[in-house]
């Protein structure tokens, strides 16, 4: 994805830079798409829908690029969890962990809501700010791709370790 909207990448260079996000590259989110893709994708729909209803545009665009800011690629992960510890429900607070240790610099409580928020409804507590409304919705707009592979609908709900096992 080539962007060249100078205050966009202005928000996001020094995290974007980091070496710890830059792993994010060989993390898969849906479907042949990276995390750090994802992730970028989010923050420039979030940036856009930010600037537009004229909110804290710098804390919506940190929030959406660290939004999936997790410890490790979800979808190599063969560890055996309960329902509620599975990547869906978890994730969200190990990328506020992450950011918080990795950029404390960047941290408000805007970008930590927007951050720890972003999974609503899975996570129950539902988002406290607008920028947080904006980062869910534009998370929400961008993984909605995954549609277009309904073979893999089975990972994403949790179903398909429960069907390999059923299998045995």
């Amino acid at each position: 994805m080539e962007i060249n909207d100078k205050e966009f990448l202005n928000y996001i260079r020094p995290i974007i830079e980091n070496e710890e996000f830059q792993k994010r590259k060989n993390y898969m989110h849906h479907e042949g798409v990276s995390v750090y893709d994802h992730s970028l994708r989010v923050a420039y729909i979030a940036y856009k829908m930010a600037k537009k209803r004229k909110v804290d545009v710098e804390s919506t665009v940190i929030g959406a690029i660290l939004h999936d800011f997790y410890y490790k690629p979800w979808q190599e992960s063969h560890e055996k969890v309960s329902f509620f510890q599975m990547h869906g429900f978890v994730h969200a607070k190990q990328a506020l962990e992450n950011s918080k240790k990795t950029f404390p610099e960047l941290m408000n409580p805007i970008i930590e809501n927007c951050i720890e928020r972003h999974m609503f409804p899975l996570n129950i507590i539902p988002p406290k700010y607008k920028e947080s409304w904006i980062v869910t919705i534009s998370d929400k707009k961008d993984s909605l791709e995954v549609l277009k592979y309904p073979s893999q609908y089975p990972k994403y709900l949790g179903l398909s370790n429960l069907m390999k096992r059923k299998k045995k």
